[in-house]
């Protein structure tokens, strides 16, 4: 057996067992108890809990928003936007609540149309100057029928079915219709007494 050194025990105090966690040095350590393995546990946790909350995010984006009204429900998601009289021909007025613009056509003929462009899904208001949707995102513009002016939107806004009950404007805003152009169909007229 080889004798140890005393000169070589006090420049290593400790042993080298004491920083690893194994026995020696100040007294015995259970296996794995070490300062370093504690702060790796912290970390890992940490690590995991950050990766469940992105996790929670990404699948909140991607999850449908609940619709307003129930599906089957005709009546949920309608709007009541008033009497006929109360829009002038050649007008257009924004439903914030109902998230659409509801445009009078000169000729009387009423459209209801999405606020959201076609191109990126920015909102478009409504410039009674110019009498064109303007996006303010890429420089789409849209005329009062919601057909595209200037692109980079490559089909027109999409529309909501219009009806007319008891001389009252309604909109139903359960399902916004996508189109490809303009169609006169689109266009509902009050009936005349």
């Amino acid at each position: 057996m080889k004798k140890r050194d005393p000169a070589e025990e006090e420049q290593q105090p400790h042993g080298r067992g004491a920083a690893d966690g194994e026995a020696g040095g100040r007294g015995q350590r259970v296996p794995g108890s070490s300062r370093r393995a504690f702060f790796n546990w912290i970390w890992a946790g940490l690590g995991a809990a950050a990766l469940a909350e992105m996790v929670w995010v990404v699948a909140s984006f991607l999850r449908p928003r609940a619709s307003s009204g129930k599906a089957g429900d005709p009546g949920a998601a309608v709007i009541e936007a008033g009497p006929v009289e109360r829009f002038p021909p050649g007008s257009v007025t924004a439903f914030p609540r109902g998230k659409f613009y509801l445009a009078r056509l000169e000729d009387g003929g009423f459209l209801a149309l999405s606020r959201t462009c076609t191109h990126l899904g920015c909102t478009v208001p409504w410039s009674p100057e110019t009498r064109q949707f303007a996006c303010p995102c890429h420089g789409s513009a849209f005329d009062i029928r919601g057909e595209v002016i200037h692109a980079p939107a490559g089909r027109p806004l999409d529309v909501y079915r219009v009806f007319i009950e008891n001389k009252t404007v309604k909109v139903d805003t359960g399902r916004r219709i996508r189109r490809s152009a303009f169609r006169p169909d689109e266009v509902v007229y009050a009936k005349r007494a």
